[in-house]
């Protein structure tokens, strides 16, 4: 398989080669942040007032030092509709002062047992790829 030479794609390229399947939809974690909770409430209620597909959950992150608004989707990890999602969602948080944070997959999905990211970013997903204004 042939991957883009970005995070995105060497993203994409590292859970490949763990043995993830690519080809089935996965729960995929778009991370947004804010520095206010005010606007990472806004923006919540807003994605609910949507009726935004998947799942979302809002917490502190300490380690950042952000509000963190996680929106799950169950997708295809397919390059292009990453990189789509990712820069919609960057649009969205962008008009609640936020921004796009990365996206990830939780550590076990079906069929996966040991794929592990080094990435730094401490949460309970491995973080995949970095959106822009991404300071990894």
């Amino acid at each position: 398989m042939h991957f883009p030479e970005d995070d995105n794609g060497q993203m994409l390229k590292a859970m490949h080669e763990s043995g993830i399947d690519l080809s089935k939809p996965l729960d995929v974690d778009f991370f947004l942040v804010f520095d206010d909770k005010r606007d990472a409430e806004s923006a919540l209620e807003d994605l609910v007032a949507q009726e935004a597909d998947g799942e979302i959950e809002l917490n502190f992150n300490e380690e950042i030092d952000k509000w963190e608004l996680i929106v799950c989707i169950n997708m295809l990890p397919e390059y292009g509709a990453l990189v789509a999602k990712e820069l919609e969602l960057n649009n969205f948080a962008g008009q609640f002062d936020g921004q796009s944070d990365g996206w990830g997959v939780m550590q076990h999905q079906e069929g996966d047992d040991e794929f592990m990211d080094d990435d730094d970013h401490d949460h309970d997903h491995d973080h995949h790829g970095c959106g822009p204004g991404c300071n990894h």
